[in-house]
This record gives C-alpha cells, structure tokens and sequence, in this order.
C-alpha cells in the first residue's frame, strides 16, 4: 500500500526528472520509515494500478522510472539467445575454447551467464529476457531477434528449425507444433519479431543456405570477416579467403539481407596502418559495402592458440594508445550509410590476459572526438534518440552508390545539418540481366531495410510523442516506389520480418515465398 501512495505521489509531479523523482523518493520513504524502493519495483506497482483501473496511464512517468534507456532506444527491444554447445569448423588461433560453452564464448559473459541459466533453451531464454525488459519499463512489442553462438550454418538444420520456432512460441505465449504456424501467429501477436539476425562464416554462405534462412524469417546476417588480407587470414588460420565474403556478400544481398560484417583490428601478421586500410576498403570497394559493423578489437584469452603465442613472445598487441589512434581515424572513416554496433567484445575484463580492457571505449572515444571539434558520422552516433525538437523540419537525403553489381540508395530523414537521424531505408535496384536465384523477387527493386529511430512506442499507440509513427517510414516506401519506377522496375520486393507483414499490407504489399511484394502500376 506504501508503494501505492509513492506511485500515485510521483504521477502527480510535473516535472519527472531523474532528480525530482528521488528527491520525492528519499522524502517519502523517511516519512514511512521504509527503505528505498528500485525503479523496477515502482514499475511494477504501477502496472498493477493501471491493469486495476486505479491510475491512468503516464508515459512521462513510465519513461522517468525506466533503467537503461538506450535499451529501445533504437527503435525495437533486442533481444539476444544462444545456441547450444556445439563443434565449430573453425580453427582460428584467436578464438577461445572453453568447455560446455558454444565456440568463442566464454562462461563469464553477460549474454553466456543468461544462457547457462537456462540451459541454453531458446524459449527460456526469449521468456526471461522478455520479463527482464519489462521489468526495467521498456516495451516490447517490436523484437530484434540476435541468435548468437557462432556458426549458425553448422548446426543441424532440425536443431535450427527447433531453436527459431521454440523463441516464436515464446513471443507469441502459445507452442505451436511448426515453424509455419507460429510464425502466421506472430504476425499479430503481442511480441511481435520484427528482425532476425543470425551469425555464421563467409565460406558457410550459398544459395540453399539463403533460402532456407528466409523460411527461417531471417533478414539480417553477421559475418565473421575479420580482414580482407588473404596472408593474415591464413596466418590466423581462418579456414577461407577474402574471395568467399565478396560472394556471401553478394548473394546476401541479392537476397534483400541487411548485412554486418566482424572486424578484427590488431590481429597476428597485422599493424595499424594496415587495419586502417582494410576498415576504408570496406566502403570503396564496391564487393563489400556492409550495412553494420562490430570492430572486435584481438584480445588475448586463455584456452586459445593465441595465448601461447603471446606467453612465447610471437604476438605482441597494440598499445592502448596505438589502438586509441586507430580507432580514432575507423570511426571518422565510416560513412552515415553504416552503424558500428560494437567497439568491444563484451568479455570481462579479468578474462582479458592481453590486449584492450577498457569497457568504456566507446565513450572514451566520443569525448576526444567532441575535443577535437570532430563528429563519427555512423548511423548509431546520429539516432535522434528522444530529442524530437524541430522534427518537424526533417529533411531527405539521398545517396547513391555500387555494391556488389548493383545501384543501391541509401534514403534518410534527419535534420538539416544530418546530425539527428530519424529514419533511413535501403534500397537496391539489380541489373536488369542479373538472374535472382529466389524466384518470387527475380527482376524486384528490393527494400533491404527500413528503420524508423527514437525511442520504441508500441503499435497501439497514436498519443505517445516520439519519432516513430510520425509517417516517416511511409514517406520513405512512396519515394523509393518512385525511384523503382523511375528505374523501370514493374515490382517491388521488402525482404520482411515475420511481425512487420502487416504493416507492408497495408501499404498494398502481398505475400510471395518469405517476401512482401508489390506491383508498380
């Protein structure tokens, strides 16, 4: 009953900062002689008075009561499971090989622990992380599904068809028997997956392997690209050459996929100078072009061919600085078409026995660029975020540029200076003689991605001020059907997530194979 009244105190405030809300905190519970209550539990409370029809509800205060903001900041809650412990085909000296935990992991991760809890059950994994967002204020209604656990493509295709289905049941609170079925269920269900990413090896990728991802409902891969340097890939025993990502590359695209590709600064055989050019070849050479990059830093870890090579003196890495430096000039060498994920793996650093242990790297890197009177351009640098002051004087931009045998756009609405973005789409417009390997979106203008930035609101909402459904990410699909046309394409292809189809009908798209499709008239 207490925390009733401190609920119905705090949605009376006007001004629920972060400030306000604990100075109320700190007053009430002396006045009660209890001790402080966690955000999470007010939330709770909160939800419990509104499903009670005893408070209406108060989006200024559930924001305020939010933990970890940035969480659905971008849009959609993320959510991220891992595969079992399984063989890798890989032997690369760099990779740590703990027992019981999928190749490259190690026990003492975040997402690992949350993994381990559960027995690496996929729909254990989907339920838990589900209630933990919830719990810290964040909707879920729109889902990023991450499967993480290395080479996808090597697990058995019945145990993928088991994993995938398992963490759509869990979305949609109901186990369905197939795949099929809980997909056609979660289109309108309340957790709804609106992406799906999974993460393999460039020399795993073919055509069979698409298709079947797509059944699968994926539309964004992760490729373990490391470098573009044939010697430091044999060096580091990789197991395959920069010739197998140039065709991953293009058959993922060919196929619509959103694609990030793995970066792995300061390995064996490698220097600065030499990473550096590598990171700009990325975006000026037309075989590459990815949409998102990790920059995983090469770290020594115990359980890997690399440790005993640092403990003989053969590798030896960069020096704090020199990788400050390096990362420095990768940051202002990205394009705005491209959002850098990650700057770190997310190893602990007591697990780190040589190499960057700074967790912060990233913030770090933010202030000497500010310092400096410099801005990184990428798409995670520029997310409007909550700052929604003049949306209203949005502007299109557009750019054009090759990539892998085709015209791609890259359309974005942000503000005059480009240094808020509030949505993006990706369009690519094949040859007119390039023969698509997936038939329903043979001689298609493809949508590879459409994002709308800010902070997640949910699908029922038409009140909640933000950037999404601000009919932004319909003005980006009526210009690019106009691009198609313009470009003689009679149809037009969105590579979709399963919990999105809707949206796309109601925009005239209809279902062919795993795609949304539209005639242009």
């Amino acid at each position: 009953m207490d925390l009733e009244q401190l609920v119905w105190a705090l949605s009376k405030l006007k001004t629920k900062s972060n400030q306000r809300i604990n100075k109320v905190k700190r007053k009430f519970c002396r006045e009660k002689n209890i001790s402080m209550p966690g955000n999470a539990e007010l939330l709770s409370v909160y939800q419990k008075l509104i499903n009670a029809n005893k408070l209406k509800q108060d989006t200024s205060l559930e924001q305020a009561l939010q933990k970890r903001k940035i969480r659905t900041l971008s849009g959609v809650a993320p959510v991220a499971v891992l595969t079992k412990p399984y063989p890798c085909p890989g032997q690369c000296i760099y990779c740590p090989d703990e027992a019981k935990m999928p190749k490259s992991y190690l026990s003492n991760e975040p997402a690992v622990m949350r993994a381990v809890l559960t027995g690496f059950h996929p729909y254990k994994q989907v339920k838990a992380r589900l209630k933990a967002l919830e719990n810290n204020g964040h909707n879920t209604e729109k889902i990023e599904l991450i499967i993480m656990g290395g080479t996808w493509s090597y697990l058995p295709r019945q145990y993928q068809n088991w994993f995938v289905r398992q963490c759509f049941n869990a979305c949609n609170h109901k186990k369905s028997t197939t795949l099929e079925k809980a997909q056609k269920l979660n289109e309108t269900a309340k957790h709804r997956i609106v992406a799906l990413t999974v993460e393999t090896r460039p020399d795993y990728v073919d055509e069979q392997e698409i298709k079947y991802w797509r059944k699968l409902g994926a539309t964004k891969v992760e490729l373990g690209v490391q470098t573009l340097d044939d010697k430091i890939l044999k060096l580091n025993k990789r197991g395959h050459t920069v010739k197998e990502t140039i065709k991953a590359t293009k058959l993922l695209k060919m196929a619509g996929f959103k694609i990030a590709y793995h970066m792995m600064p300061n390995l064996p055989g490698s220097t600065p100078t030499k990473d550096l050019q590598v990171y700009k070849k990325l975006f000026t050479d037309p075989k590459f072009q990815p949409d998102f990059v990790k920059i995983y830093p090469t770290v020594v870890t115990k359980n890997s061919i690399l440790y005993r090579w640092w403990k003989q003196g053969k590798y030896k890495p960069y020096s704090d600085k020199q990788l400050f430096n390096l990362l420095l000039k990768i940051k202002l060498a990205t394009p705005d078409r491209v959002r850098i994920i990650r700057l770190i793996r997310d190893i602990p650093g007591e697990s780190i026995i040589a190499g960057n242990k700074i967790t912060n790297l990233r913030q770090n890197l933010q202030k000497e660029l500010k310092k400096r009177e410099q801005a990184c351009q990428c798409i995670r640098c520029r997310e409007a975020g909550e700052n929604i002051k003049n949306i209203k004087q949005a502007q299109l931009f557009t750019e054009k540029y090759q990539a892998s045998g085709a015209e791609e756009y890259f359309l974005q609405y942000c503000s005059k200076d480009k240094e808020k973005l509030y949505a993006f789409l990706r369009l690519r417009l094949p040859e007119p003689k390039e023969k698509n390997f997936i038939p329903e979106i043979d001689s298609c203008a493809m949508i590879r991605e459409i994002h709308t930035y800010g902070r997640l609101i949910p699908l029922s909402s038409d009140k909640t001020k933000g950037v999404q459904h601000q009919g932004f990410g319909r003005q980006l699909m009526k210009k690019t059907e106009e691009i198609a046309k313009k470009n003689n394409f009679e149809k037009i292809a969105v590579i979709s997530g399963v919990g999105v189809r809707g949206y796309y009908r109601q925009l005239g798209y209809r279902r062919q194979g795993s795609y949304m499709i539209k005639k242009l008239k």
